[in-house]
């Protein structure tokens, strides 16, 4: 059996005291040490694989190690492969810096209750919160308070830290793509029920890019699903049993999209000759749906990683030189969308 590694050996390696290894592997404040001798003594734990361990970090720094991933409706996890791709993003750059990560969900709307026992239990040192609803009063008086937090996504509040995609230029891209296949009577399937944050703002992206190109997004021609692709395929038979004169369907995102196409095939349409789909996301499987998905390219793992960077240079108290960051989605355009049928 191999000996354990212990903070001796890393301080001998390093040519400095164990104090000093505590210091610097603890991120203390208790003492400051030159940039040189820092990296030689992360260098040293590095090559003999030392790892602190997490309940006497804990006391030295009084932080817990963690953050906590807060999903905003505890459907999602269930039915959609988005966050895993966030968490996948998250994980790795909490890993290399020795951070953890603790998952909760909200039961359904504001989440006042989850955000107070995380942040007075002490159980993290800061919040990703994913996908945010628009009431959520918790959440602003969390950010109002300067607990640190960012989002995936955005609330819009103007000292929020957020890591969002902008997909105003993609969805004009792909309301072209329609417009110049044919298509006048387009519709929606948004992933959620009314008040998220990101449901309303793809709604408004597309509603903005049908006015450019002289449509409209009509009332009746939006349907709210609930996360999951059965929710999705329940929507669209409701949309286009209502409106049977849409021959185009944005969906709020690939899983929706799933259930759009399988309701159009249950209805006797076929994708894309009788009805054209657009997606959001791009998720690993886009690509390999028969038809593969047209849809809006937002690159989950990079956000969940940005994120993460973010919130843990704020916990440091290193200088962010832009809280607010938006990133641009892509259009990738594959085989869902066909000219409009006569």
């Amino acid at each position: 059996m191999s000996k354990r590694v212990t903070s001796h050996d890393v301080a001998r390696r390093a040519g400095v005291s164990r104090t000093t290894v505590s210091l610097v592997l603890n991120r203390s404040d208790a003492a400051t040490f030159s940039p040189e001798t820092r990296e030689r003594v992360l260098q040293a734990a590095a090559d003999l694989g030392y790892k602190p361990n997490s309940a006497a970090r804990m006391l030295v720094s009084g932080n817990s190690e963690t953050i906590g991933l807060v999903i905003s409706n505890k459907d999602i996890l269930s039915v959609d492969a988005f966050v895993p791709q966030v968490l996948h993003g998250i994980g790795e750059v909490n890993q290399r810096h020795g951070f953890h990560v603790l998952l909760e969900s909200l039961a359904s709307g504001p989440g006042a209750g989850t955000y107070d026992h995380l942040v007075e239990s002490r159980r993290i040192d800061g919040l990703i919160l994913l996908n945010p609803r628009q009431d959520d009063e918790a959440l602003k008086r969390l950010i109002e308070n300067k607990f640190p937090i960012v989002l995936v996504g955005t609330l819009r509040h103007p000292e929020e830290a957020s890591i969002n995609y902008s997909a105003s230029a993609s969805t004009r891209q792909a309301v072209d793509l329609l417009a110049d296949l044919g298509h006048r009577n387009v519709g929606m399937v948004a992933f959620a029920p009314p008040g998220f944050v990101a449901v309303e703002g793809r709604k408004e992206a597309l509603r903005r890019g049908l006015v450019a190109r002289g449509l409209d997004l009509a009332d009746s021609a939006v349907e709210h699903a609930n996360f999951s692709a059965e929710s999705g395929h329940a929507a669209t038979r409701a949309l286009l049993t209502r409106r049977p004169d849409i021959t185009a369907i944005f969906a709020g995102n690939d899983t929706i999209a799933i259930g759009v196409i399988s309701a159009a095939r249950a209805l006797g349409r076929r994708v894309p000759e009788d009805l054209s789909v657009v997606g959001h996301d791009d998720l690993p499987f886009a690509a390999w749906l028969s038809p593969a998905l047209t849809t809006i390219r937002n690159d989950a793992v990079r956000q969940g990683a940005l994120a993460a960077e973010m919130l843990i240079s704020i916990l440091e108290g290193k200088p962010v030189a832009e809280r607010r960051v938006r990133l641009q989605s892509e259009l990738m355009v594959r085989q869902s969308c066909a000219a409009a049928p006569r």
